[in-house]
């Protein structure tokens, strides 16, 4: 599968590039980011993949989040795709910000007009990782996922469905039970139709239920200040309860910022919110997380 080179920037001496190829999944042109750390000059290297959330390109990663250093120094490719297919010329798909064009929700649709093109789901999990591994110097048996919002749902989904395929997983303020959200229950319902139990094999509250055993480490972020988190949308509690039912290992940490003001100023200061800000707080600790597996 021929791919094309967008852009190529040299970055604590490797390079994080752009590609676009054509998806024989999602019959459309498709892009994605990788960042090839100065290792990969000599050797193959584990490959990490970053899904990012709704509205968001493979650039949002890749200009935001500051991974690169930490990358380099543990010697990971990150690879982040786009969140959708683009330019179908379905209708409808530009109408809204948390459905159709940058909202594919890492499902394969079942339903007309989406199954043809929106496969995301199998994109991320088999077309993607086979053109990565046939023309980049990677070690196809030493993958990660990680991702944020409608991403962090997808790396967990893949994680909790395709048990030994992730060394480990973790994310950023996850969307952990879609069928319990408006973002879900809209995204699912058009894509799956209006059976739930459908929906229940995309999402991780569910999956992690029937998950085979508990060799896997996940680790979560979560901003305490988060609007969509107070809004409903994102429901980590019942991920975790699951969990720990389930005595999965997971690490959940909910981040708050220090305030030094006056207390007298009412809403003088915010704790961490959904923002790449966030992100990049954090995201040396969540790239030391897949190393440890990745690198061992």
């Amino acid at each position: 599968m021929a791919l094309k080179q967008v852009s190529s920037n040299k970055c604590f001496e490797g390079f994080q590039k752009v590609f676009e190829h054509d998806s024989a999944e999602l019959k459309c042109k498709m892009k994605f980011g990788i960042y090839l750390p100065p290792k990969a000059e000599t050797g193959k290297c584990p490959v990490l993949y970053w899904l990012s959330g709704l509205t968001c390109t493979e650039q949002n990663f890749i200009t935001k989040a500051g991974f690169h250093q930490a990358a380099a120094e543990h010697g990971l490719i990150v690879v982040a795709p786009d969140t959708s297919p683009r330019g179908c010329n379905i209708e409808g798909e530009d109408e809204s910000w948390d459905f159709g064009t940058g909202a594919g929700f890492y499902v394969d649709a079942t339903e007309d007009p989406w199954k043809t093109n929106y496969r995301m789901y199998s994109y991320i999990k088999d077309e993607l990782p086979k053109l990565i591994n046939a023309n980049f110097p990677t070690d196809p048996e030493r993958m990660s996922i990680f991702g944020h919002s409608m991403g962090g749902h997808g790396a967990l989904i893949l994680a909790l469905k395709n048990p030994g395929k992730y060394k480990s997983v973790s994310a950023f303020a996850p969307i952990c039970n879609p069928i319990q959200c408006q973002w879900g229950k809209k995204a699912l319902g058009g894509y799956l139709g209006s059976d739930v139990s459908k929906w229940e094999a995309y999402d991780a509250t569910q999956l992690v239920k029937s998950y085979p055993d508990s060799h896997l480490d996940i680790l979560i972020d979560q901003g305490k200040d988060d609007q969509f988190l107070s809004a409903g949308q994102l429901l980590p509690d019942n991920f975790i309860a699951a969990c720990t039912e389930r005595k999965i290992p997971v690490v959940f940490r909910l981040q708050q910022a220090s305030c030094f003001c006056d207390p007298s100023l009412l809403g003088c200061c915010f704790g961490y919110d959904h923002s790449y800000f966030f992100i990049a707080t954090f995201i040396n600790d969540h790239i030391k997380h897949h190393a440890k597996y990745l690198n061992a």
